[in-house]
């Protein structure tokens, strides 16, 4: 197991502690993620979860070679659906510190993080369409109302990177910090939830995002749909393969 959870002055700290694979997250790590907020959400000794990533990586996304290898389950059953459910119902602030690469889906779970911060050597990408595959955990509906139609497209349809200034200027991150000051800053923003009344806290939190949760419910599925049949097409397989054999894809044949 690859996620680490530990409790300390009110803050729920969720690690991905995978360095030697560039925090690539697989089936069993997305399982770990969604019981953790889950935990984290009924303890009532947490006023605040804080999800990071280890120094220079948040995460690469998902393992290429574990999704490629794995059977299908129904969406309602998969961990990585648990995982996106349990983080957009979660009650409680989520604070997240980044520092390194956001790819795919390390970018994505930031959209459903109340407070976010970035390191300035970050970078964040969305590449999934480079990858045979689609936007996923709501990305269609938000990015576009984030950045604006054309711009979600430079992100969503070409995957281009973007700088930690730009997540700020466009409203995924809060603030840029220099990258050893992301994690403690981050904490110390959790811990202020302790001096703050937790259901007035988590009322607040239910005002600004329940407008949006139905529709985002939805798009989320959507895309799962959508994400779940191109993960058994021929040119995900090819852009996949392409990448774990460090070579340039073939998509002349589709």
């Amino acid at each position: 197991m690859s996620i680490r959870c530990a409790t300390l002055n009110g803050v729920a700290t969720i690690e991905i502690a995978r360095p030697e694979k560039k925090n690539a997250l697989t089936v069993e790590m997305y399982q770990a993620l969604a019981e953790a907020i889950d935990a984290a959400g009924i303890d009532k000794a947490v006023r605040a979860l804080l999800i990071t990533g280890q120094p220079g990586i948040f995460t690469s996304g998902n393992d290429l070679q574990d999704f490629l290898n794995r059977p299908r389950p129904q969406i309602d059953e998969s961990p990585v659906f648990r995982f996106m459910r349990a983080l957009i119902l979660c009650d409680k602030p989520v604070v997240a510190a980044v520092t390194g690469p956001a790819i795919g889906i390390g970018t994505t779970m930031l959209l459903h993080c109340d407070l976010v911060y970035v390191s300035d050597e970050a970078r964040l990408s969305m590449p999934f369409a480079s990858l045979g595959l689609v936007p996923e955990f709501g990305s269609s509906l938000l990015v576009p109302r984030l950045m604006g139609g054309r711009r979600a497209a430079e992100k969503l349809l070409l995957g281009d990177p973007f700088t930690a200034e730009i997540a700020v200027e466009c409203g995924i991150a809060n603030a840029v910090l220099p990258a050893a000051e992301v994690l403690p800053h981050a904490r110390r923003v959790a811990e202020r939830f302790n001096a703050l009344p937790p259901n007035a806290v988590r009322e607040s939190k239910r005002l600004l995002r329940e407008p949006d949760r139905a529709a985002l419910l939805d798009a989320v599925k959507r895309e799962a749909a959508v994400f779940t049949a191109q993960l058994s097409s021929a040119e995900a397989r090819e852009a996949m393969q392409a990448v774990l054999e460090k070579r340039k894809p073939d998509f002349s044949k589709f």
